[in-house]
């Protein structure tokens, strides 16, 4: 790949970023540095209008592990001459503002000014600073994202059509907020991923959650599970054990990607376990071939507080961010009936941080209530790419909305694959997939590369009655009109 070949082409900066774009108190003025890369090696320069490609940030450092994997961006920008530029989002990584992660995460107060809407203001700053400093005010930019970073994608084209041409939203579950997706919609899918994967894993899975409470309610229960699947410490409740497991089968069916499948690894070491292998050696035979051989399994790994996508996550998501994710309860479910409580919910994040959040802000803000008929009124230039076996494209895009509102949707397609590195090993189906995306990208390029508007004003007055030709000027400017031809 581009990068791997040199990573030397990445140079890294930092904006001067204001701390509140909304706000004129004086407090709002003080400013952090935004870390941002830019990688200019394939890029045509100013003069040729040249595109320049966004990747807009989401929960995470913009390390190099990022900028490895959103191979879209590297893949194609020969045949674009792209500049590239990465965004680093405000309160992850390098990009933190009050001075330092301490001071900004020490209270609602300073994380305050931590949501999405802050984020894509500071993208438009970063961008527009970048096309005056390179002299490429004619630079069409195309905006791309996965997963948060999609909804950012697309919310950025909405809100900054002035701004940005187009963009990619990659696995965007913009739908996910407010009720306007089934609350189920996340785990049914993984429950289906699981069943069309292996139905007796499926089945193994579903036993496990009674035998895990059975265990749990005898004399020495919890230490006895401790011990069946090694855990690194001690376990007070079964809902650890529980919440460990129902994060790992829900990471395995959400980037079930076609290099490794860890799916269909998982389920046949649960369904490999030798003759006589009870259901919980099963599982723990599923945990060992997925998470790998250790020492021992920390049940606290997928919700570690001092991992900055978690502990930033979890402000986004008690403030902003609600998603009504829950299981359902149905005979059909792999998973124990939880459905999402609102005001558990609610009272949690009020523990936390002293605020509540507000679950309707983002549809009254971003739309999302009758999301079809406003988009197809005032959108244009995004495209929905879903895998639908990512449990998140139950709150996705999922069909056409306008000409150039579109959704592109793969049936064995993974979380944000098509904005993965290509590789030679990809089956043909995401090849098609990332191949269609960039054949839309290049068409809403092509359509603003306009003749001037005063030369068709022109050629239409000329040629009123040929309102045929009229269109045709606009779709190939370089027609000649029947006077031009006999001069």
């Amino acid at each position: 790949s581009s990068f791997s070949s040199n990573p030397e082409d990445f140079k890294t900066f930092y904006y001067n970023q204001t701390l509140d774009h909304f706000n004129y108190r004086p407090d709002c003025y003080s400013t952090f540095q935004q870390k941002y890369v830019i990688n200019s090696k394939y890029w045509g320069g100013p003069k040729s209008n040249a595109p320049i490609f966004a990747y807009l940030g989401d929960e995470a450092p913009l390390d190099s592990d990022q900028l490895l994997s959103v191979g879209f961006l590297t893949d194609n920008a020969l045949q674009f001459q792209a500049l590239l530029v990465y965004i680093e989002h405000r309160y992850y990584g390098k990009s933190i503002p009050f001075g330092s992660r301490k001071e900004a995460f020490r209270n609602a107060s300073t994380l305050g000014y931590f949501n999405s809407a802050q984020a894509i203001a500071d993208y438009a700053d970063v961008l527009l600073h970048l096309k005056k400093n390179l002299s490429a005010e004619n630079s069409p930019i195309i905006v791309v994202g996965g997963s948060y970073g999609g909804m950012l994608a697309a919310w950025f084209r909405l809100k900054y059509p002035h701004i940005v041409l187009g963009s990619l939203a990659s696995s965007a579950p913009i739908l996910y907020f407010d009720d306007i997706s089934p609350r189920f919609g996340y785990y049914s899918i993984v429950t289906k991923d699981f069943k069309e994967t292996s139905e007796s894993c499926y089945r193994t899975i579903r036993k496990s959650w009674a035998k895990i409470d059975r265990v749990a309610s005898r004399p020495h229960g919890l230490s006895t599970l401790g011990k069946r699947f090694n855990t690194c410490c001690q376990l007070n409740t079964s809902f650890e054990l529980k919440g460990y497991l129902d994060s790992i089968y829900a990471q395995a069916a959400q980037y079930n990607d076609p290099t490794r499948y860890p799916l269909s690894v998982l389920c046949s070491a649960i369904d490999g376990a030798s003759v006589g292998t009870d259901t919980l050696g099963r599982i723990y035979a599923g945990v060992v071939a997925y998470m790998g051989h250790r020492s021992c399994y920390d049940m606290n790994e997928f919700k570690n507080a001092t991992d900055q996508t978690n502990e930033g996550w979890r402000w986004q998501t008690c403030s902003e961010i609600v998603m009504p994710i829950g299981h359902e309860n149905c005979k059909e479910s792999m998973f124990p009936s939880a459905p999402f409580n609102l005001n558990q919910f609610i009272n949690e994040c009020k523990s936390l941080y002293g605020v509540l959040p507000r679950p309707h802000w983002v549809t009254t803000y971003y739309g999302g209530h009758d999301l079809k008929r406003i988009l197809h009124r005032f959108a244009s230039n995004i495209i929905f790419s879903n895998g639908l076996k990512d449990p998140y494209s139950s709150g996705g895009v999922l069909e056409n909305i306008s000409e150039s509102v579109v959704a592109i949707s793969t049936a064995n397609g993974s979380h944000c694959l098509d904005i993965n590195m290509a590789k030679p090993s990809d089956p043909q189906w995401l090849v098609m997939q990332r191949n269609t995306e960039v054949k839309i990208i290049r068409s809403a390029m092509n359509s603003v590369q306009y003749p001037p508007p005063v030369k068709l004003l022109e050629y239409y007055l000329i040629q009123q009655k040929d309102e045929v030709h009229y269109y045709s000027l606009i779709l190939f400017p370089n027609l000649k009109t029947s006077q031009e031809r006999k001069s």
